[in-house]
C-alpha cells in the first residue's frame, strides 16, 4: 500500500521531511529504548520543560521512566570518541498535560564533541530549515546567552538577585530591572545596559549595532563577536529573513551556553523548536567536549494545519517585516 500526502498528518508530513533534511545535512538515525532510570532525570529536572515524569519499577526493582527527553538519554549513551558525533531522531516522549500523561511525537538532532563556529552555524541553518520544512509563517529568534548573563553578572554579585534580573530580562520587563537595579546598588552603566537589552529584538544587523552600544566587558563583547561571525556565516550560505536575535533568551545556565534559539510558527502560541549549546550538560553526565543540538515539537501541528495545504511541501509561507 502506497501513502500520498492527503493520507498524512500534518506532523507526520513534518516527521518525513525532517527525516529528510537531516539525512541529507550527514545525520545519521538515532533510535533510543522508550524507558531510562528514573535517576537521570530526576538529578537533571531543571533541563526538562516539564518536571512531571512518569514512572514504574521494573522487574528488577529498578525505578524506571517513560522518556520526558531524548537529549538527556543521548548524551548519556554516547561515548568519548574523536570527532563529531552527528544524530538526528524521531521519538515519542511522555509529558504531562491538563488530561494526564501523553505520547508526543518529537524529532531532533543533536551534534557531540567538536563543536565549531561553522558546525554552530549549520546546526541554526537546520533549525531554520526545519521550520520551513514545517510550513506556515515562522520566526526563529537567536541569542547568546553569554552576552546578557555577562551583563548581569557585571551588575550584581549575588547569586538571587542575579537570577531576578534573569527573570527580569526574560519577561522585557524594564521597570522590574531598574528596581532590582536600584535595590542592589548596581552603577548607573550596568543598569541602563540591562534596561536597554529588555527592548532589543529584530533583525540581526540592527540588532548587533545598538548591543554594542550596551556591551560592558570582554566577556560581552566575546559573546556578541561570536553571535556576529555565526550570522556572517548564515548570510553567506543563502537568505535568513525570518531570523531575529532576542537576548531575552535565556535558559538554564547550568546546562545551556553560548548559544542559544527558539522557533515560533504563527497560529501555535508557544515555542515549536528550542535548541542551543550545552556544554555544561555534557560535563555534567561526565562526558568531554561540546555539544549542541534542538528538538521540534510537533504536537501543536495537526490542529494547525489540519485544514491547510502550507505543510504538505517542505517549505512555506514566511512572515514579512
Amino acid at each position: 500500500m502506497t501513502l500520498n500526502d492527503d493520507q498524512l498528518l500534518p506532523s507526520e508530513r513534518a516527521v518525513f521531511a525532517l527525516r529528510r533534511l537531516y539525512l541529507d545535512s550527514g545525520y545519521k538515525r538515532y533510535k533510543v529504548s522508550k524507558f531510562e532510570e528514573y535517576d537521570l532525570y530526576a538529578q537533571n529536572k531543571s533541563f526538562l520543560s516539564d518536571k512531571s515524569i512518569l514512572t514504574f519499577t521494573d522487574t528488577d526493582g529498578r525505578l524506571m521512566a517513560l522518556k520526558p527527553d531524548i537529549t538527556l538519554s543521548i548524551i548519556k549513551n554516547t561515548k568519548d570518541t574523536r570527532g563529531t558525533q552527528k544524530v538526528f531522531y524521531n521519538e515519542c516522549v511522555y509529558r504531562a498535560s491538563d488530561s494526564g500523561f501523553r505520547e508526543l511525537m518529537q524529532t531532533g538532532l543533536e551534534c557531540i564533541g567538536d563543536i565549531d563556529i561553522n558546525l554552530t552555524a549549520q546546526v541554526i541553518s537546520l533549525a531554520y530549515k526545519s521550520l520551513e520544512c514545517i510550513g506556515g509563517s515562522f520566526l526563529l529568534d537567536l541569542s547568546n546567552i553569554g552576552f546578557t548573563t555577562g551583563m548581569i553578572n557585571a551588575a550584581a554579585d549575588d547569586a538571587s538577585v542575579r537570577s531576578q534580573l534573569m527573570s527580569a530580562v526574560q519577561a522585557k520587563s524594564v521597570d522590574a530591572v531598574a528596581e532590582i537595579c536600584g535595590r542592589c546598588g548596581a552603577d548607573l552603566r550596568s543598569t541602563e545596559a540591562l534596561k536597554g537589552v529588555c527592548g532589543l529584538y529584530g533583525r540581526p544587523d540592527d540588532v548587533i549595532a545598538k548591543a554594542k552600544q550596551f556591551s560592558l566587558n570582554g566577556v560581552t563583547d566575546a559573546a556578541l563577536e561570536t553571535l556576529e561571525r555565526i550570522v556572517e556565516i548564515l548570510y553567506a550560505g543563502g537568505k535568513y529573513d525570518n531570523l531575529r536575535l532576542d537576548f531575552s533568551i535565556l535558559n538554564d545556565t547550568n546546562y545551556y551556553n553560548s548559544i542559544i534559539f527558539k522557533g515560533f510558527i504563527d497560529g501555535i502560541p508557544q515555542s515549536v523548536l528550542s535548541g542551543g549549546r550545552y556544554d555544561s550538560l555534557l560535563e555534567k553526565l561526565g562526558k568531554s567536549g561540546g555539544a549542541i543540538g534542538f528538538a521540534v515539537y510537533l504536537d501543536g501541528l495537526d490542529r494547525l494545519f489540519m485544514n491547510s495545504p502550507a505543510a504538505r511541501t517542505c517549505g512555506g509561507e514566511s512572515i514579512d517585516g
